[in-house]
């Protein structure tokens, strides 16, 4: 699968149970916390809890510009089976 198609698809499917809080790490270098997103096509909103320096909250990235989600929650690795994600063999 295509990395930015991998990227839509996490997104589109994040369930419940997993908070929707983290960080996205861009192809920029730059390094956005969120603490909710939305989904548009091929857009991402990620909504701060503070405004950047710019005094933003609010950033519209498409998924090609994604390089890392960063999670702070301590939930166990198998939680995260039903984004897809396995134990390898």
């Amino acid at each position: 699968m295509e990395t930015t198609a991998a990227w839509k698809s996490l997104f589109e499917a994040w369930p419940d149970a997993i908070p929707r809080l983290g960080m996205v790490v861009t192809s920029f270098g730059e390094a956005i916390p969120f603490q909710a997103f939305m989904i548009s096509g091929g857009l991402l909103l990620l909504e701060r809890d503070k405004p950047d320096q710019f005094g933003t909250r609010k950033v519209i990235l498409s998924y090609e510009q994604i390089c890392a989600v960063r999670l702070p929650t301590t939930m166990e690795l198998s939680r995260f089976q039903v984004m897809g994600f396995q134990s390898p063999i």
